[in-house]
């Protein structure tokens, strides 16, 4: 079943987690990413998480070897940060999950470095308002369906696709929480959306084709037509009515 964080004091770690993520992606924003190695950016991020009493919570989760996510260009999610650099032209998604005293968020962005041709920021602002629109649906009384169709219709609509293999999913005690939240309509259960759930929300959007594979490292997914893929996250939590977005990624 979803979880439901009707605990008061649950759902203020969550906010603080997200809030230590909100902070994080901010002091991204300042930085010149160009030929940072990824990994040196994965040990910023982990001290900017630990510096605030938190800890990363990908960090050894199910074997992942790093404290975030770093995925360039083609790779989609779950890219192992390493000696690889950012380069001109890269973008580069950053998926960041903070444990706050038990509890989780999740968010993730995607960052343009340098001159970045114009059909690709599209793609970038399409990913985003694809967010928007799932948020948006993401109200007690609908359906998880009306968050992947939200996201479907504003990704599909502009020619690009969202992938299939990977999806959103509840967040709280856990990283990954029932229910799951896919970016299109897949006619599985019809999840109720209720007050109390907390959920991250995760376009995956390919310029190409949809489908992907995973690398031999065994973790990075990749899009199959070699294709560029961007990802945008927001943890939201359900209130009685409407929702509270707790990384605030998808308001900037």
């Amino acid at each position: 079943m979803p979880i439901l964080t009707a605990n008061a004091q649950a759902t203020e770690n969550i906010k603080v987690a997200g809030r230590i993520i909100d902070g994080i992606f901010k002091r991204i924003e300042k930085m010149d990413l160009r030929r940072m190695k990824t990994l040196d950016l994965n040990d910023r991020i982990d001290t900017m998480i630990r510096e605030k009493g938190a800890s990363p919570a990908f960090l050894n989760y199910r074997g992942f070897p790093k404290s975030c996510c770093i995925s360039l260009n083609s790779e989609v999610v779950h890219g192992i940060p390493d000696s690889r650099r950012i380069e001109i032209g890269d973008i580069v998604k950053i998926d960041v999950g903070v444990k706050y005293r038990g509890y989780i968020a999740d968010a993730a962005r995607t960052f343009p470095v340098g001159n970045i041709a114009s059909e690709v920021l599209e793609m970038l602002e399409v990913t985003k308002q694809a967010l928007r629109n799932g948020i948006n649906a993401a109200q007690p009384g609908n359906k998880i369906s009306d968050i992947s169709r939200a996201i479907q219709t504003t990704v599909e609509e502009k020619g690009y696709s969202v992938v299939r293999e990977l999806t959103g999913h509840g967040v709280g005690a856990h990283l990954h929480e029932e229910p799951a939240i896919p970016n299109f309509v897949s006619g599985g259960p019809e999840f109720p959306i209720k007050a109390g759930m907390a959920l991250a929300i995760e376009p995956m959007v390919n310029m190409g084709k949809h489908e992907v594979f995973t690398a031999q490292n065994r973790w990075t997914v990749m899009t199959r037509d070699d294709s560029l893929s961007c990802h945008f996250e927001d943890t939201i939590l359900i209130l009685e009515a409407g929702n509270l977005n707790l990384t605030k990624i998808a308001e900037n």
